[in-house]
């Protein structure tokens, strides 16, 4: 089968895929036909051998999958053959073949593409598990997300305001924080642009923020200290800026605070009775409409090295997933899924809509080549226009009603061009 192989430490951009046996399926475990992996900042870390988990050689990485059960092994109750899963295997998702342990396996939702089950598995309950659990966030309570469009960063939005929360996010970039207000957050704060300590401090009349969740580390830690509240809760996420940061005692002491840290993959091993309750909650959740992953874009399993570029430069926004069997490619990287969609034509197009998210309008824009302000809302929904060249396509693209359809699939009539984004 085909998978991406890691060897030695390498950067990820030197990954590439290849041919490789298919895992054994043993007793209490699911082969699955993987139809998407999510893309997670540890992945990069594990191939360059600096995350905590360093697997022997050779090993494929890939932590989350959503797929389609092929084989159910020995002393397995409750899936057969062809039900749709997704769950977190920790490695060798990324691969046309997967074996994942049953426990810990979950049926997609009605409604759930492949490409979003696979951002379910670990981001959503890290945040889940965070925000309730740990930092106990009430509502009414100032909730301060960082890093908010990312995959983490999007379900503490998401999740902090279905509780009741009022939710301030930072981000980097006009297009990331409105992805943040999109999601839920009521006040937004570019770090690139403002202190956040005294505009945390302004928003909530000098108290600050009730709960902060920080996936970041680094500089960003050491500056959260200085803007919780008093009996605050600060939660340690992750170090995605690389460092890791030292807490200083006094500040702790002086707000009477708390410093608490969430490793939800710990609680495989040590508190595995947790897990089945929190995925319930999340499903529930789900069906309220309170919570969805949002999908930057999808890549082809040969694209994972950009997949993950775009998550290391922070060029993206969300979930990418990485596609093992899924569809035709075409020139926007992306995948043309065979699973649900609703169809909408107009004047010589179609567009299959996929799933809920956002499409990438700066990738759009660029390929046009031409200036697509001011369309942004004239487009209505259900309306596709004239496509009578690709900067035609591409307003429709970047107008509102497309800001919800992520792969979409559009072919315009006689075969002049199909853009799968």
């Amino acid at each position: 089968m085909r998978a991406v192989v890691v060897e030695s430490w390498m950067d990820p951009r030197e990954l590439c895929v290849g041919e490789v046996g298919e895992p054994e399926v043993r007793p209490g475990t699911l082969g699955i036909e993987v139809r998407a992996a999510g893309c997670n900042f540890f992945d990069i870390l594990m191939v360059k051998g600096e995350y905590q988990v360093r697997p022997p050689f050779p090993f494929v990485p890939g932590a989350e999958v959503a797929g389609v059960v092929t084989k159910v092994g020995e002393g397995v109750e409750g899936f057969a053959v062809g039900d749709r899963v997704f769950g977190a295997p920790g490695l060798g998702g990324f691969a046309e073949r997967a074996v994942m342990p049953a426990f810990g396996s979950y049926r997609l939702p009605d409604g759930v593409s492949f490409e979003q089950g696979a951002a379910l598995p670990i981001i959503y309950p890290t945040s889940y598990m965070a925000l309730i659990h740990r930092a106990n966030l009430q509502s009414g309570e100032d909730l301060l997300v960082h890093a908010a469009a990312g995959g983490v960063g999007i379900a503490a939005v998401q999740i902090g305001k279905a509780l009741g929360a009022r939710v301030i996010a930072t981000a980097g970039g006009t297009e990331k924080l409105e992805i943040a207000r999109e999601n839920g957050a009521d006040d937004t704060i570019d770090y690139r642009e403002e202190d956040f300590v005294e505009r945390v401090k302004a928003l909530t009349d000098g108290k600050g923020a009730d709960v902060i969740y920080d996936s970041v580390g680094g500089e960003v830690f050491d500056k959260s200290l200085k803007c919780i509240a008093w009996n605050g809760r600060l939660l340690v996420i992750g170090f995605a800026s690389g460092t890791i940061p030292s807490v200083k005692a006094n500040r702790i002491l002086l707000k009477n605070s708390a410093v608490t840290g969430l490793n939800w993959g710990g609680h495989a091993v040590k508190e595995p009775q947790k897990i089945p309750a929190v995925m319930q909650e999340l499903f529930a959740l789900y069906a309220e409409g309170k919570i969805c992953p949002v999908i930057y874009r999808t890549y082809p399993l040969e694209e994972l090295p950009e997949a993950l570029a775009a998550l290391g430069g922070r060029r993206s926004y969300g979930r990418r997933d990485a596609l093992s069997s899924a569809g035709p490619f075409g020139p926007g990287g992306g995948s043309q899924s065979k699973g649900d969609s609703r169809e909408v034509a107009k004047d010589g197009v179609t567009v299959n809509s996929l799933q809920p998210g956002f499409h990438d309008t700066d990738r759009v824009r660029r390929l046009a080549g031409s200036d697509l302000e001011g369309f942004a809302n004239q487009v209505p929904a259900g309306f596709i226009g004239r496509a009578d060249d690709f900067g035609s396509i591409a307003v429709f693209l970047c107008s509102e009603p497309a800001r919800f359809l992520t792969g979409c699939g559009i072919h315009v009539d006689g075969g002049a061009y199909t853009a799968l984004l």
